[in-house]
């Protein structure tokens, strides 16, 4: 009997490629194989028996995305199932399945049966029509699995869901209420991957900052840290998207502690204005912001933070915009994500009067990206002929390529060794550019 196969294409966050990783996995169990999804897959010169297509819906553009990609696999790929899953097929479920192209329509809550579901479909089953309602779940779940995002990281879910319902966010309604994904389990999964020989690993989901706060005793994000930084083979722990408010006094001292945990930080920020922040229902002021980046800078010399920017929020003027551009400039962090805001149907945002135009939105996105830049080059030429330990992760074209612990892209030449990948390496840095240190390896 032929080995069915099937094809992965994940867009958007962290939480979705953890998530496609583990059904990846449960396939492999049921006996398919897993291919990676290519060009060259869906102009049929690899006979691919079913497609799954982990979708995003963060922005119009993710949605576009999202539905061109399942018009074109059907396109070129008429025999196989296309299963379309993930946030936008959680918010868009009535759209996605008046699509022809489409033969499974699942939530997020249902990628964890999606063997099952299939199963089913090829028993000659109707279309699956039930979509649980994530945003009554109120437990998290579990894939009951042990998944790895690449050789040398994982990606480890540990939460789901949020809260906080930004004026401009879609994302409560795809994943639902917060909720945590037991203590037990999370070690556990991380002491597999250690076994593996695994040596990073990043800690994700929707609001890592709301971590246990659905539990019924007090347990929080940094207790699960604490936990993790005992577990042998594990060097670095890194910290997915966190918000700002979580760096409170006590966690910066419980975490300045743990020797494992990386001096990278990805703060949302979304906008340095607070007239604007108000209007986004975010949670803090650009002062108190300030406060958590002294915070971490006078507890970590070489931290590295990164953000994200919203341009173009209704209602934006450009004194406004002028703030939050004087905000970044001041601040400096080393590298921004700019979005030009994009109205998502069923947000708050999206029925606010005095949305601003396209042309302004883009013509603010580029002036903050030139911050970014600029700063970000400003960043790495300081550690020209200094030395860093690279975790390092592949080669290509004859090139060695990792990150520092504080998450600087570091590529390394001149190296004879093909066995390094998976090791942390001391590096001298003698160039640097906007993207990345360059440097040679040091021999013990």
């Amino acid at each position: 009997m032929k080995q069915e196969k099937v094809a992965f294409l994940t867009l958007g966050c962290k939480v979705n490629q953890y998530e496609t990783n583990a059904m990846a996995q449960k396939f492999k169990e049921q006996g398919y194989e897993v291919t990676e999804y290519e060009a060259n897959d869906i102009k049929g010169k690899i006979e691919t028996d079913i497609y799954v297509i982990n979708t995003c819906t963060v922005t119009n553009i993710s949605d576009r995305k999202s539905r061109q990609i399942l018009r074109k696999v059907k396109e070129h790929n008429k025999k196989a199932i296309v299963v379309a899953t993930g946030c936008y097929a959680q918010v868009a479920k009535e759209i996605l399945e008046q699509m022809e192209e489409i033969d499974l329509v699942l939530g997020n809550n249902e990628k964890k049966d999606i063997v099952k579901y299939i199963e089913k479909f090829k028993e000659d089953y109707n279309k699956i029509t039930k979509v649980e309602e994530t945003f009554k779940s109120k437990e998290f779940c579990e894939f009951g699995t042990t998944t790895y995002t690449e050789k040398t990281r994982a990606a480890i879910k540990v939460q789901d869901g949020c809260d906080r319902f930004c004026t401009y966010c879609i994302i409560p309604y795809a994943r639902g209420r917060v909720r945590s994904r037991e203590p037990k389990r999370v070690i556990e999964e991380i002491k597999e991957i250690a076994q593996k020989g695994i040596k990073e690993v990043v800690i994700t989901g929707i609001h890592i900052a709301s971590y246990g706060k659905d539990f019924n005793a007090k347990y929080e994000l940094i207790d699960l840290l604490e936990k993790i930084n005992e577990i042998e083979g594990i060097k670095r722990i890194r910290l997915g998207s966190i918000e700002p408010t979580l760096i409170t006094d006590e966690f910066i001292e419980r975490l300045k502690r743990l020797k494992k945990v990386c001096h990278h930080f990805h703060l949302s920020l979304q906008s340095g204005c607070n007239e604007t922040l108000a209007r986004m229902n975010r949670k803090y002021s650009i002062e108190e912001f300030e406060k958590v980046v002294e915070r971490l800078r006078n507890t970590y010399n070489d931290v590295i933070l990164t953000t994200d920017i919203i341009v173009g929020f209704p209602g934006e003027t450009e004194e406004e915009f002028r703030q939050t551009k004087k905000f970044l400039e001041e601040i400096k962090f080393y590298k921004m994500h700019i979005f030009p805001y994009s109205q998502r149907k069923g947000t708050k945002a999206a029925e606010m009067q005095k949305q601003v135009d396209g042309n302004i939105k883009e013509k603010r996105t580029k002036e903050l990206i030139e911050i970014s830049n600029k700063n970000q080059l400003e960043y790495n030429k300081k550690y020209c002929g200094k030395q860093v330990e690279v975790l390092i992760e592949e080669k290509e074209k004859g090139i060695y390529k990792g990150h520092t612990s504080n998450y600087i892209l570091v590529k390394i030449k001149d190296i004879e060794d093909n066995n390094l990948e998976n090791k942390i390496e001391k590096v001298q840095i003698e160039e640097a550019n906007e993207t990345n240190l360059i440097g040679k390896l040091l021999k013990n």
